[in-house]
């Protein structure tokens, strides 16, 4: 052998035996330029509002800029399966949690086009937001039991909107429904800002919405609120008693969390769970989300590997709920 071709064969063989250690350099450099947040819903909803708020204060934890894309459709398997199919380099992540993970894939079954377990790293949950019953501000009902009265007495003409079918807004109406006896048409749309609007303008009757969009409308006296649909009542509407305070024992609370594509190497993974921690400790963020009645998750709810291990539980948890609830795919 020829000393060139030795030279080269001698490259060949170190390029080999250092790839692991470049991997894992890169890993260690990352972030070198923008990330991109995929947001599974489109603009303006409370998901994407939680998702803007995050984008900046990761933008900062990170010293990278924080992109945030929204992919809306399918409930939000759309935006999920955009990132189950990325590359795992790191450079896209999902702003997923109780639908995308669970619900949905509870709803559709086989049709889902990713395994919540199996395609992703899931990184950390990081925010719990309470969902609130909402109507055209001209609804004659006040009370959840009024509500239900006036349910039984007009279910054939009453309507309810949704983000889309299987979406945690139609799954938290059809446990309400469930709940009160009777069964509102529902009314599906690509996204809970489109919901809003035709709630707003009197062409559907209610939204289970989460409680960072709804409270703003409610401030303003454009809906009616009539229940929270959590386990206790939100900092931002104490005065709304909890669907349980009202007789009813419902909770549709609805998680925050992000995950990576699976095979994303875990010190990205470590490094953007910790940038998430380090986001929400921050005022700015804490307040933002505040203000809109989420709450950040206790530091042990946030620790590294919490989210991931807890998820076979949920996935089987939600699974029960969609079956108990006639929604399971056949």
């Amino acid at each position: 052998m020829g000393m060139p071709m030795m030279r080269a064969a001698i490259g060949a063989v170190l390029a080999i035996l250092s790839a692991p250690i470049c991997g894992g350099a890169l890993a260690q450099d990352w972030p070198t330029r923008p990330v991109t947040m995929i947001v599974p819903y489109a603009a303006g909803g409370p998901v994407d509002t939680v998702g803007r708020i995050m984008a900046q204060g990761l933008g900062e934890a990170l010293g990278q800029q924080v992109i945030v894309e929204n992919i809306a459709g399918g409930g939000g398997m759309t935006g999920a399966n955009r990132v189950a199919k990325a590359a795992p380099d790191g450079y896209t992540f999902l702003l997923g949690g109780s639908a995308t993970m669970t619900i949905v894939p509870a709803i559709n079954g086989k049709k889902t086009p990713y395994n919540s377990l199996t395609d992703f790293e899931h990184v950390i949950q990081f925010a719990d937001s309470s969902r609130v019953l909402i109507t055209r501000k001209d609804f004659p009902a006040s009370l959840l039991k009024e509500f239900a009265t006036y349910a039984k007495e007009h279910h054939d003409t009453m309507q309810f909107g949704s983000a889309g079918a299987g979406s945690g807004m139609h799954l938290c109406a059809v446990l309400l429904n469930e709940a009160i006896g009777e069964k509102i048409t529902h009314v599906p749309y690509r996204g809970s800002a489109l919901a809003l609007q035709d709630l707003l303008g009197g062409r559907i009757d209610f939204l289970c919405d989460q409680i960072s969009t709804a409270v703003q409308q409610i401030r303003g006296g454009t809906v009616k609120p009539i229940a929270t649909m959590a386990l206790s009542r939100a900092d931002v509407l104490p005065d709304l008693p909890t669907a349980k305070e009202q007789g009813f024992d419902l909770d549709c609370a609805s998680l925050s969390a992000f995950s990576y594509p699976k095979g994303t190497p875990e010190a990205i993974v470590r490094k953007l769970a910790e940038a998430t921690n380090r986001a929400v400790e921050t005022a700015f963020v804490r307040e933002r989300l505040g203000t809109l009645g989420v709450a950040v998750e206790p530091p042990e709810r946030r620790a590294f590997g919490y989210y991931a291990a807890h998820m076979p539980g949920e996935v089987k948890r939600s699974a029960a709920v969609v079956k108990a609830a006639g929604l399971a795919a056949e």
